[in-house]
């Protein structure tokens, strides 16, 4: 019934592919051999959904169980969302087209702090109360979370029942077998939580209470029932031989990464200050080259997929990196495979690299160096020489190169208008530097791509303790740059600060900050991420509605012995480690990264031994 009432909505809708399902590399059990029944939903559309590698892993980890069936939900365009609403149906999984309102776990990847108010309206889609405190006490239809945001899950604490903290490949099934064993003993959802609550990484934020002072400031977190007053992070400690797919599912339609992807390292040994995912997926963990590359040839050879991804949060770290390349070009020539470095490093970024990246991709090369004056980079512990990026780019020019984009923040802490304007001057001296090479690429000119975001701070970072700038400011920040460029070599954009005013706020917010995300809701507030949808005035009365004030959360200086909302959370990282970063970072002092030397930053210690053998 609910796929003929589907399929007659089909051609009214922009890419009805993405609501069919049936895709190649799906999987569809039958529903009376299953135990436990999961909906991973992504609170986006499909394009982007269906890109995310998390997704792909657990997709397919789960359903390796004969009596669990992982089935996948993303959020519907705002035409089929209304269609849906019209015609009474409610959200559904794709491999079966049945509503998630009757499966035993409905779990959301957190990855980005603005598709909040879509984990909301996709509950209410889906038929599910919005609030926990108005589900019954029925063991089923659990609301669960993982992923990144969830580092500090206090925004969202009144709609979740479960947070998963950290890695999911083991403490996933591990919940999923607790449940099945509950629910066969007829338990109810609170005694489910309260035993959920001794597994490790797992967080139930209604066993746990929140105070606060008379300044709005978070006074105590407690925990109750007698659980631990901190909660863990999951890792997986023997990363090499983590479960990893040898297929994916294949969408119909294109997606944003539309290609086969390789997790070659988890973790990332640099320590940049500003950088939130450098530190909470500590410690640094790589795949053998061997195991990378029996993983992609696999993955190229069951998808068919013409375009294969290294993925990591620095790929050219991997210590095999030369052996992976080596071991991989061969077979992507000769099936005409594109491969994919991201996140390559100015400092590591060498001569036989670029030759093997030339093989298969020739496109603009990207790097970061985040700030244009070397005292910021140093206050940011980017760890790059302006001499690194010019031999860098020296090295690309002599190659055939004649693009290179630029990645820059405005707002970082310290930060002043000479080091803004040095964006600019950094980016004339690669110009200069193209031109002064006599075996540069002749007959053609050099364009150089500066693009800037605005810095956010972020907790588990030294900067967690830092104000964001405000919009005045960065607007001023991004008024000093335009008037700054002069060569028409040199391009430069940047967004609408707004957005990551809202980022910074949801980032920092503690548990009260979910009465405004309700509201936005209410109002009318979805899709936040997308500049044509999000709505910053309505936001801006939300907080205003509950009596909160934006600023509290985002450009308001912390002291470092403040109780900070996600202090109850354990990362690994240590806040003594964050505080003694802030401090060098305010003389703008370096830490080397951790394979040159440990920085103590306290994850050696909760390991139970060296991150580096």
């Amino acid at each position: 019934m609910l796929r003929e009432k589907i399929e007659k909505l089909l051609l009214k809708v922009q890419k009805p592919a993405r609501y069919i399902g049936g895709e190649s590399g799906s999987i569809v059990k039958d529903r009376e051999n299953i135990s436990v029944r999961f909906a991973f939903c992504f609170p986006d559309t499909y394009d982007i959904g269906m890109s995310h590698l998390g997704m792909k892993i657990l997709y397919s980890l789960i359903n390796e169980r004969e009596d669990y069936w992982c089935e996948r939900v993303f959020a519907p365009g705002l035409d089929f969302e209304e269609l849906m609403r019209e015609n009474d149906i409610p959200l559904y999984a794709l491999e079966s087209l049945d509503p998630i309102k009757d499966f035993d776990f409905v779990g959301f990847t957190m990855q980005y702090e603005l598709s909040y108010t879509n984990v909301l309206n996709m509950l209410d889609l889906a038929g599910i109360p919005v609030l926990a405190k108005d589900r019954d006490d029925s063991l089923s239809c659990i609301v669960v979370a993982g992923g990144p945001c969830v580092c500090n899950p206090e925004p969202l604490a009144d709609f979740f029942d479960i947070f998963i903290l950290g890695e999911g490949e083991e403490v996933n099934l591990e919940l999923m077998d607790l449940y099945k064993e509950m629910k066969a003993q007829g338990a109810s959802k609170s005694a489910f939580l309260k035993a959920a609550a001794k597994i490790d990484g797992i967080y139930v934020p209604s066993l746990y209470s929140v105070s606060y002072n008379e300044d709005g400031t978070v006074q105590s977190v407690t925990a109750l029932d007698g659980l631990n007053k901190r909660v863990k992070k999951r890792i997986i400690k023997d990363f090499d031989s983590v479960y990893y797919p040898d297929n994916f599912v294949v969408p119909f339609t294109d997606i944003v990464h539309n290609r086969a992807s390789v997790e070659v390292l988890r973790g990332c040994i640099r320590g940049c200050r500003f950088c939130q995912a450098g530190f909470i997926y500590r410690p640094f963990r790589e795949k053998s080259a061997s195991n990378v590359c029996r993983q992609a040839v696999e993955l190229c050879s069951n998808t068919g997929y013409e375009e294969m991804s290294l993925a990591s949060l620095s790929t050219s770290d991997h210590s095999q990196i030369g052996d992976i390349l080596t071991g991989l070009i061969p077979y992507t020539e000769k099936e005409h495979i594109n491969l994919s470095l991201p996140s390559l490093r100015v400092d590591n970024f060498s001569k036989e690299l670029m030759d093997e990246i030339k093989k298969v991709r020739k496109s603009g090369l990207t790097f970061a160096p985040e700030a244009g004056t070397q005292r910021l980079r140093d206050v940011i512990n980017k760890n790059v020489t302006e001499e690194e990026l010019m031999r860098t780019c020296t090295t690309a020019f002599k190659g055939g190169y004649t693009g290179v984009k630029l990645y820059f923040m405005m707002g970082l802490p310290t930060e002043t208008d000479d080091d803004i304007r040095g964006i600019t001057e950094l980016a004339q001296r690669v110009v200069d530097l193209f031109y002064s090479l006599p075996d540069r690429p002749k007959g053609k000119g050099v364009q150089i791509s500066i693009s800037t975001a605005t810095f956010v701070p972020k907790p588990f970072t030294p900067f967690e303790f830092e104000p964001q700038a405000t919009r005045e400011e960065i607007m001023h920040k991004q008024q000093v740059l335009m008037d700054s460029i002069t060569s028409r070599k040199i391009k430069a954009s940047w967004h609408d600060p707004s957005t990551s005013i809202l980022e910074a706020v949801l980032a920092r917010g503690d548990r009260r900050v979910g009465q405004a995300v309700y509201r936005a809701w209410r109002k009318g507030c979805k899709f936040d991420s997308w500049s044509e949808h999000f709505k910053f005035d309505m936001w801006s009365e939300a907080f205003s509605e509950c009596g909160l004030d934006m600023a509290f959360y985002a450009s308001r200086r912390r002291s470092f012995d403040e109780i900070m909302p996600w202090d109850h959370l354990d990362y690994y990282v240590s806040k003594e480690f964050l505080v003694r970063e802030n401090k060098k970072a305010k003389n703008a002092e370096t830490t080397p990264h951790c394979r040159s030397k440990c920085s103590g930053c306290g994850v050696s210690r909760e390991i139970g031994g060296a991150c580096f053998e």
